[in-house]
């Protein structure tokens, strides 16, 4: 299991506040059977025109190629449940999201995916997207022990909900790899359990 303690990286500020999960993913890309492509979808429609030639946005610009952490504004990640909006940007490479505010669903989504999705007040988001704005080959630290965002002498103090930030710290966010690492236990108790025979 990945304990996640320290994020480092350079930071590309999506400056916008309810910016909702169609925005992140374009609904027609919902139907591919598997995420392993997500990683080209973030922001689509925002990003290029029918087409396909680039429009200015963040994810577009050389300087912010290989960011590691997404800095937002008020309630990011709204609208519908689609888990895929986390899966975009994860694979596009985010690990960490700091915002003033999050949707409740889509920040639970992040940390299955073990990424955390941070509340700092709108002051000091504005300072954080000001730096990566003005300095993007800033690398800043998020770290989970002290809440906070450090960069360039700068340090946020940032919240999330304890039970994810101990479940991000633990290991334990990644559900399958829990499952995995007590296989033992679990082939022991389904042993024991009552099953259907199946006769009629």
């Amino acid at each position: 299991m990945s304990k996640i303690v320290n994020i480092q990286g350079r930071a590309v500020p999506v400056v916008g506040d309810d910016i909702d999960t169609d925005r992140i993913i374009p609904a027609r890309y919902l139907k591919e059977i598997t995420f392993s492509r997500m990683g080209e979808y973030p922001f689509y429609d925002e990003r290029f025109k029918p087409d396909g030639t680039k429009k200015e946005h963040p994810f577009n610009r050389n300087e912010y190629q290989g960011a590691s952490i997404l800095l937002g504004n008020v309630n990011f990640g709204c609208g519908s449940s689609r888990e895929h909006a986390p899966q975009s940007l994860v694979r596009w490479g985010i690990r960490a999201v700091v915002a003033e505010s999050f949707a409740e669903i889509f920040a639970g989504n992040c940390v299955m995916l073990g990424t955390p999705a941070l509340v700092a007040s709108k002051e000091d988001v504005a300072q954080l997207q000001k730096l990566a704005a003005e300095k993007p080959g800033t690398v800043f630290t998020v770290d989970l022990q002290a809440m906070e965002v450090r960069a360039e002498g700068l340090t946020i103090k940032v919240t999330m909900p304890p039970s994810r930030r101990n479940a991000l710290l633990e290991g334990t966010w990644d559900s399958t790899a829990l499952l995995l690492a007590n296989a033992t236990t679990v082939r022991a108790k389904a042993a024991v359990l009552p099953h259907p025979s199946g006769k009629s």
